[in-house]
């Protein structure tokens, strides 16, 4: 089984120079569903993550609950309210408005704190079968998915998994063979892209590539960690830059952030904060000369 280690070597000139004449439309529209009560901040982290990875555009759709602890908190993203149940979770009337903004989108993050509710679940669900544009499924979204998990074979669009190893099990994967095996065997199965996240986060992709990371420490540990993964990932797609090299590029990134955290403040102190403050170091180390 052939394992590509990602490097900042391997990720040489995956960033383009920008053209002077572009504008914002030129970097791609990104559409997050993100938050629910309690869970206002893996919205942000996934946000503030996506605008930080160069996406032109991120917009940011949240229970109408939490919507304006998103809109104080956000001045890049874009939030825009969504019908909320009774217990601050989207609502099944959520899915229309969602899927009116999926088309206009060049890519779609669904899951960080969206809670678990049938309005969840019915809003991931009907995003994975309408979209055509790339979906970046995490947290919740993976627990909606742990459901039904053959609604894969419905996916009319790219579909990349987000999860820890906890997750991965829920959803059906096995760890017997070691967690590269249990990747690459889950992404053939299922014709998706899985991102097994940990130390040497393990990225499997459906025709049976497999990557390791080379980035990342211990004090990445902590909740929140995975949000800004999740916003790097969309962002890097939504700019159409190539589809395996963003995903692998964000994860390097992820990674190389977590670094640079650690050498500034140590593996305990360090914060998923402080991840998406050191994403712009990590992005001049792959810039092209």
């Amino acid at each position: 089984m052939e394992v590509t280690e990602i490097t900042r070597e391997a990720l040489s000139g995956f960033l383009p120079k920008r053209r002077p004449e572009s504008h914002k439309g030129d970097y791609g529209k990104a559409l997050l569903i993100c938050g629910s009560v309690g869970f206002t901040g893996a919205a942000f982290f996934a946000a503030e993550a996506a605008v930080r990875s160069g996406a032109g555009l991120v917009f940011l759709g949240v229970p109408r609950d939490i919507y304006t602890v998103a809109a104080v908190k956000c001045n890049e993203a874009m939030p825009f309210p969504l019908p909320s149940d009774e217990n601050g979770c989207l609502s099944a009337e959520a899915e229309a408005p969602i899927l009116e903004r999926l088309g206009k989108c060049d890519v779609c993050l669904a899951g960080p704190g969206l809670g678990r509710s049938a309005g969840v679940s019915a809003a991931v669900f009907s995003i994975l079968r309408s979209s055509k544009a790339p979906l970046v499924i995490d947290a919740d979204g993976l627990n909606a998915l742990s459901e039904n998990i053959n609604i894969l074979d419905e996916a009319a669009c790219p579909v990349i998994l987000t999860p820890h190893e906890g997750e991965f099990m829920r959803l059906g994967g096995s760890l017997e063979r070691g967690r590269e095996e249990g990747a690459r065997a889950f992404a053939e199965k299922h014709g998706c892209t899985v991102v097994l996240k940990g130390s040497g986060t393990v990225t499997a992709f459906p025709d049976g590539r497999l990557f390791r990371n080379t980035t990342g420490n211990p004090g990445m540990a902590k909740g929140g960690s995975g949000d800004v993964l999740s916003g790097i990932i969309a962002a890097l797609l939504a700019q159409r830059l190539g589809f395996v090299e963003s995903v692998a590029a964000a994860v390097w990134l992820h990674g190389r952030a977590g670094d640079i955290c650690r050498s500034m403040y140590g593996e305990y102190s360090m914060t998923p904060t402080d991840l998406i403050k050191a994403l712009p170091s990590a992005f001049l180390e792959l810039a092209e000369e």
